[in-house]
């Protein structure tokens, strides 16, 4: 059974989400860590195997490490055949994938940095900023209720679940929100509600062990 290192509200959160949408949470032995927060509370956790105490981190069956959220979940979806995912040579497999890759490779850090109110040439240069990030998110979206047509993929709960926890970054698209709006009443939200607040209580009494 794969293991994955979890925190509750966190990057990680996504995972659980979309375990959950496939029915193989219980498939999956999830440890909850404690992890270094942006306001600067919490710790790292000598439980957690990630090399930064970070997460998601994923050990599969076979030992291998696999980290960074995009990875965990292609390979959790290809690991349960694939129902949230177009396969090898079907049409939208290449999209799929370039979503996949411009979550972590364009959109977070175009986020981030706005988030954090930085504003330099290397930045936008690299990245462009959230008006681009929202501009390719509607031409994406045009004709479209998801990323790839009218089915729900992995790359919409990867895109979407930066906008489910930061609302206020989402762009002031119509489009846009819109879709936030589908992919999340697409999610199990009061079950991850209650899978966040158990595992917020276990790591609350570990704490006072």
């Amino acid at each position: 059974m794969p293991t994955l290192y979890h925190s509750p509200q966190s990057r990680s959160s996504r995972v659980i989400a979309q375990l959950m949408l496939m029915g193989k949470l219980d498939a999956v032995d999830v440890i909850n860590v404690d992890i270094i927060k942006n306001d600067g509370s919490g710790r790292i956790d000598p439980k957690n195997a990630h090399p930064e105490g970070k997460v998601p981190f994923l050990v599969t069956d076979e030992g291998e490490e696999i980290r960074e959220s995009a990875a965990i979940m292609i390979y959790l979806d290809e690991l349960f055949g694939q129902p949230l995912s177009p396969k090898q040579g079907e049409p939208g497999r290449g999209s799929y994938l370039t979503w996949m890759a411009y979550s972590g490779g364009v959109m977070e850090p175009a986020l981030v940095a706005h988030f954090a109110g930085l504003d330099h040439p290397a930045l936008t240069g690299t990245f462009r900023t959230m008006k681009e990030v929202g501009a390719q998110l509607e031409r994406g979206l045009k004709g479209r209720s998801f990323l790839l047509g009218e089915e729900l993929t992995v790359a919409d709960l990867l895109m979407a679940s930066a906008f489910q926890w930061a609302p206020h970054l989402t762009p002031d698209i119509p489009m846009v929100k819109a879709w936030v709006e589908r992919v999340t009443s697409a999610l199990d939200n009061e079950g991850l509600a209650a899978f966040e607040a158990k595992a917020e209580e276990e790591l609350r009494q570990k704490e006072l062990t």
